[in-house]
């Protein structure tokens, strides 16, 4: 209640110091000669110091003393000559009521707006429990984040999130078969769902040194019973068929996986090189790489006649083709492919809204591709500061991403970011402390995310 007291007092002070200028009695404006006569006045007492002190001789003094008498003299007569000085003109009195009554109820609706009224001050020892996971070198220590989750999970058993979050930390730490266990117990919680029983099923192969085992291949099984296109589930299904001998079967699912992904996807080398892999370790020749779909693009001939060009010339001729694009997907609107290569184009060109657009048709075409989405997301974020807010737009598709994908780092940043901006502290936490489990230990990602985590308590 002090505090609001003090704010009362320090805002009518400001008030006040606004308003007295304005509502004084209005008066004249003094003269020019009346400046002038106050600073011969102090140019004569100046010449008398100087001549006292003997930096002048008695002959100088006396010769500036007479010019600025003189100049007094004429000062005098002016101002006799002169007008009289105009008087200030007055603030109308309605005026300066409304500036009183205004600038603190616009101050007021400001904070409301754009403040945090609601949000409960977090004393230093309320803290003791966050502070007590961080470790020696300021970055959050996985090993009593694992004690303190488990203790948490003691007490709540039922908690999803937390068992999640769990798994994730113990991912983080290598720990696979721990890792797995607490994904099993989620696993249970969410009901099955695709993206926890995937993950649940890779711990599995992990903690067996890569080999798919029984249990792992019923949670596979039970992911693409719900979600055909899960691509981990697909890909470790079909390293299963290998591993059972089954290799032409495996590299045939892992190229329709290529062939069905994005051409940016992030496991897409990975998968790559696995075929290569199997193939040559059963003494097969390497598959030839999938078809991509068929679109016009630039021929032979316009790749030569581009290197002739200039800068500006090239730069034309691109847009050319760009342009082309867009016009022949307004008439073909279902080629996913098409508006992928469309929003790369303008990614290349430093259109990012245009970018995004194209992004946002491709996933219109592919809801269920967070590969997708996360495209759109880079291109809505480009040219952003990090202290800039998250447009509405971006924060729509990062809802939908970590509804496609609940461990997405680019969802997990900027929603943890939107919330950290909206003054949701405890929000912004959980959402940077689960990226925090997904990321590798030693990478710049993850101090940078530690950092923004011990900004939030500061």
């Amino acid at each position: 209640m002090l505090i609001w007291l003090a704010f009362a007092v320090l805002a009518a002070l400001v008030v006040a110091l606004v308003i007295w200028p304005l509502a004084a009695a209005h008066g004249r404006s003094p003269t020019r000669a009346a400046y002038d006569r106050a600073v011969y006045g102090d140019q004569l007492k100046e010449i008398t110091r100087d001549s006292e002190r003997g930096l002048v001789t008695p002959t100088e003094a006396a010769s500036a003393r007479l010019e600025i008498e003189r100049r007094l003299l004429a000062s005098d007569e002016e101002a006799e000559r002169g007008l009289r000085p105009a008087a200030k003109p007055a603030t109308p009195r309605a005026l300066t009521v409304a500036l009183a009554v205004l600038v603190p109820l616009a101050a007021i609706g400001f904070y409301l707006v754009h403040g945090a009224p609601r949000i409960p001050d977090q004393p230093y020892d309320a803290r003791a429990a966050e502070r007590a996971l961080i470790g020696a070198n300021g970055a959050l220590d996985l090993d009593k984040t694992v004690a303190a989750l488990q203790a948490r999970l003691k007490a709540d058993p039922s908690s999803a999130e937390g068992w999640l979050l769990l798994a994730r930390t113990e991912a983080a730490r290598g720990h696979w078969q721990k890792s797995a266990a607490a994904y099993r117990e989620a696993m249970t919680l969410t009901k099955e769902r695709p993206d926890v029983a995937a993950a649940y099923a890779e711990m599995l192969v992990m903690a067996a040194d890569g080999i798919v085992t029984p249990a792992a291949r019923d949670a596979l099984n039970t992911v693409v019973a719900r979600d055909p296109k899960n691509p981990s589930a697909r890909y470790y299904l079909a390293l299963a068929e290998a591993q059972a001998g089954d290799v032409r079967g495996a590299t045939d699912a892992w190229q329709t996986l290529l062939a069905e992904a994005p051409a940016d996807a992030p496991w897409a080398q990975m998968v790559r090189q696995r075929i290569a892999d199997t193939a040559k370790a059963a003494g097969l020749p390497a598959p030839a790489p999938p078809a991509a779909q068929a679109s016009p693009g630039p021929s032979a001939d316009d790749v030569a006649a581009a290197a002739q060009l200039s800068p500006e010339q090239r730069d034309q001729m691109v847009r050319g083709m760009v342009e082309r694009l867009a016009t022949r997907l307004k008439e073909a609107p279902d080629d996913l492919q098409g508006w992928l290569r469309l929003g790369r184009a303008y990614e290349v060109l430093k259109e990012p809204e245009k970018a995004a657009d194209a992004y946002a048709q491709a996933a219109k075409l592919k809801p269920e591709d967070p590969a997708i989405l996360a495209r759109e997301v880079d291109a809505l974020m480009a040219d952003r500061a990090p202290t800039d807010p998250i447009p509405p737009t971006a924060l729509v598709v990062l809802k939908q991403l970590e509804t496609l994908d609940a461990s997405e780092p680019r969802a997990l940043w900027y929603l943890g970011l939107a919330a950290a901006q909206a003054h949701e502290v405890d929000e912004a936490k959980v959402y940077w402390q689960k990226l925090l489990a997904v990321l590798p230990a030693d990478s710049a990602e993850r101090k940078m995310v530690s950092d923004a985590l011990a900004a939030l308590s500061n």
